[in-house]
């Protein structure tokens, strides 16, 4: 029987290959290279991620110290579960990597203390400086050598110097009935880094200054200081203006406005390349409570205020006068430091009117819906231009 199918081996006709096999096989390499790419970008991401996270300390003392005295804390407001108060502390330990800004005798002292209130609705924060030299009910507060200090009256920043964090937490808490819902302490390295990483931070002089002792020479006018000079800048007490301590505070709460809007302004947490120095250098100088320790926690937080305006977030010092028995130190000024206290502690709108010009922030926010009003405090907002004289 003749076979009368074709063969094209038999044919002497060339044998082909189908191009399928071949595109099916780039098609496989090229999955197995886009797969391995974007397991290499993930495992870049999260060793970058499990970096940052390892950056942060996590202060677990402070909780434990805390805890026998929960029962005389302040319990939060009514109707504010969703405020945040946070305890700011700027750490002068010299030990560690911090020793080139002086001698470290063992203890450490918070040469800036912060309480900053987040709103419940987040359309605005506050934040309260506490003066270092202000003469405060400190109480009985258990020492690192495992000792307790004596309730005393004493300047403020002897509370964190006794008892670290957890006695420099329930002494803002006797002092105002606010209740502290977390804290970060940074120290003066990671204070630099920041500022380097962010690129530099905008200041103005009205005079040249030239300070030994705070490492300072630079001209008068607006210009850009780097970390070291912003260290100094917002340190220094004798070599700036009438060397008084509410100078600095006042040169301090510009510099965080300034350095608030440069963050803003630049895109820096939106631009993934320069997000990651920044937080690098943020994460690396904190030492947080365990519900701040993460970057997660970190970044849910800066989400939460990310929107609010620049002019709804103040800056002030707790409403204070020289001490009637040493002008040396400061007093607090009552009952006005009362009513900024309630204002607060019931997440009530704060205002501010700015210390140079006297006028008022923009948002002008005296009455709450209850019909509640509350007086401008003197300080300033994240929007004001740190040159403008009016």
């Amino acid at each position: 029987m003749t076979d009368t199918g074709t063969n094209d081996s038999d044919s002497g006709a060339p044998a082909t290959a189908s191009p399928r096999p071949r595109r099916r096989r780039w098609l496989r390499w090229a999955a197995l290279a886009a797969s391995a790419l974007v397991l290499a970008v993930a495992a870049t991401g999260w060793t970058l991620f499990q970096r940052l996270e390892g950056n942060i300390r996590t202060d677990t003392g402070t909780a434990q110290a805390l805890g026998p005295y929960e029962k005389e804390r302040p319990t939060p407001a009514a109707g504010t579960s969703e405020a945040r108060n946070i305890l700011l502390l700027g750490s002068d330990n010299r030990g560690g990597g911090n020793g080139e800004w002086g001698r470290d005798e063992g203890s450490q002292r918070s040469d800036t203390a912060i309480l900053l209130h987040l709103a419940a609705d987040r359309r605005g924060a506050t934040a309260m400086s506490i003066p270092r030299d202000l003469m405060v009910d400190i109480p009985a507060c258990g020492r690192p050598d495992g000792s307790t200090s004596r309730a005393q009256f004493a300047q403020f920043n002897w509370a964190f110097q006794t008892g670290g964090a957890a006695c420099a937490i329930r002494t803002v808490e006797k002092m105002t009935d606010i209740r502290i819902d977390h804290h970060l302490v940074v120290d003066f390295r990671g204070f630099t880094k920041i500022v380097d990483a962010v690129g530099g931070v905008e200041v103005c002089l009205a005079e040249p200054v030239h300070d030994r002792e705070a490492k300072l020479d630079l001209p008068a006018g607006r210009q850009t200081l780097n970390g070291e000079d912003a260290l100094g800048y917002v340190r220094a007490r004798h070599g700036l203006g009438n060397g008084s301590d509410t100078q600095r505070i006042e040169r301090q709460q510009g510099f965080l406005g300034s350095l608030v809007k440069k963050v803003r302004s630049d895109g820096v947490l939106l631009n993934p390349a320069r997000a990651y120095p920044v937080l690098d250098a943020a994460t690396s100088s904190l030492t947080a409570d365990s519900g701040l320790d993460s970057l997660t926690e970190l970044y849910e937080l800066a989400r939460s205020v990310r929107d609010i305006p620049q002019h709804d977030i103040h800056f002030l010092t707790v409403p204070r006068q020289p001490y009637e028995l040493d002008n040396n130190r400061d007093q607090l000024v009552r009952p006005a430091a009362d009513q900024l206290f309630a204002q607060l502690r019931e997440d009530r709108p704060v205002s501010v009117e700015d210390k140079r010009s006297g006028k008022k922030d923009k948002s002008g926010a005296e009455e709450d819906g209850a019909g509640r009003t509350g007086p401008p405090y003197r300080g300033t907002t994240a929007g004001q231009d740190i040159c403008a004289k009016e």
